[in-house]
């Protein structure tokens, strides 16, 4: 038989405390509108695709499904970057003694800014697309970067981030000893930034410009989601890994949207489903060991605190998904039914669609589908963070059936 999903909702969801409140400011429209500002300055920006699946939508029972498609994000493949790139700008910025809305990527990367900031090392810790969007940055800067890889990594993403200049390794530690021995290393070296998309007590400013950067995807969805004639999503399910771009996601719709905020569900692995647990726990917990998943991005154990602020009060619904959920998203989108566009979806980006339809389409979780208010006038967005970044995983999900969906005996 296969592992089950488990669910749960947010008791606290109605609920509004300062720290959120603190949090949800980062992400407001001031904030958001100078990330997307800046991203638009990068020469090949351009918003990425968002499909309409009208045919899956009317399959499954609801009015509209709407999946982001972030495999063309500057042709890296994933949405990472826009986090990274908008977080190494701002920290530029910041050592010139200015604002980042006054300065355009081209002004950043330039050769007189160069020699004002002098070398810098950013370091980070990744399974692949967050490490490979900071060394694109570096590199673009002129800069070097430090990419430490959990173990496990994919050799392929570990050679996608050496070409993009980085000094980086696969090390024998899970994603959150990775975190803290890179940051040791950063500490050490008089000319070392740690540029980390999770927070912890004394390291929150370089995260919260992350999560900005990670808003110009939410940004974008919205508009995108209007040009098709839609008011608003009604619901939303966005992945997690530490926390970052979910709480990104929802701080954006919470304060765009307030009390007419879509229903938003977390969706995680489950061997690394740390927010589920806390929301279940009612405050941040942590889960250890080897964080063994598919879905090699989200194997994040502990949370980040900006982001946990956010979710803890606005997020809806929390879901911890065996790994069967993904590889179901990804043969879904990659085989669409008649009229509707494929979406080139890795392992961390198909989960929520894998768990939309399993819930739209088996009644084991009709519970689910209820509590959600999932039926014929629903306008639901998924974010398909990554394409195939792992090519060979990818097939084998795909064309070889790794990770089923059925119930085996």
């Amino acid at each position: 038989m296969r592992d089950a999903i488990k669910w749960t909702a947010n008791t606290r969801s109605a609920a509004s405390s300062a720290a959120s409140g603190a949090s949800l400011a980062l992400l407001n429209s001031a904030e958001v509108t100078k990330a997307r500002a800046f991203h638009a300055s990068i020469p090949g920006y351009e918003p990425t695709p968002l499909a309409p699946l009208n045919a899956l939508a009317a399959r499954l029972g609801i009015k509209g499904l709407y999946v982001k498609d972030e495999s063309y994000r500057f042709g890296l493949n994933a949405f990472k970057v826009l986090g990274g790139s908008y977080a190494v700008g701002t920290y530029i910025a910041q050592r010139l003694g200015k604002d980042i809305s006054e300065l355009s990527f081209e002004e950043i990367t330039s050769p007189e800014t160069k020699a004002q900031v002098g070398d810098i090392t950013f370091y980070t810790a990744t399974d692949g697309n967050h490490g490979r969007g900071v060394a694109w940055a570096a590199n673009r800067l002129g800069q070097k970067s430090v990419v430490c890889m959990p173990k496990g990594s994919s050799s392929v993403r570990l050679e996608n981030i050496r070409k993009e200049g980085a000094e980086a390794w696969i090390t024998d530690m899970n994603y959150d000893d990775a975190v803290r021995y890179v940051n040791s290393l950063a500490q050490k070296d008089p000319q070392g930034v740690m540029v980390q998309d999770t927070a912890w007590e004394g390291y929150e400013e370089i995260p919260s410009w992350i999560m900005q950067g990670y808003a110009t995807m939410a940004v974008e969805a919205d508009e995108q989601l209007k040009a098709f004639g839609e008011k608003r999503p009604t619901h939303v399910f966005v992945q997690a890994g530490v926390g970052s771009l979910a709480g990104a996601v929802q701080g954006y719709f919470a304060n765009a949207y307030g009390a007419d905020c879509p229903v938003t569900t977390i969706v995680e692995a489950a061997a690394a489903d740390c927010l589920y647990r806390s929301a279940l726990a009612g405050e941040l917990v942590a889960v250890g060991g080897d964080l063994a998943t598919v879905m090699a991005g989200l194997a994040c154990g502990e949370g980040c605190t900006i982001s946990w602020n956010i979710l803890k009060d606005k997020a809806s619904f929390f879901a911890s998904c065996p790994d069967w959920v993904s590889g179901r998203g990804m043969r879904v989108l990659a085989a669409p039914l008649r009229g509707d566009e494929p979406v080139l979806s890795g392992e961390s980006g198909a989960v929520g669609a894998g768990l939309v339809s399993t819930i739209m389409l088996d009644d084991e979780y009709a519970e689910l589908r209820e509590t959600l208010g999932l039926n014929n006038e629903s306008v639901v967005l998924c974010f398909s963070t990554e394409g195939n970044t792992d090519p060979e995983r990818y097939l084998s999900m795909v064309w070889d059936g790794f990770c089923p969906s059925y119930r085996e005996v």
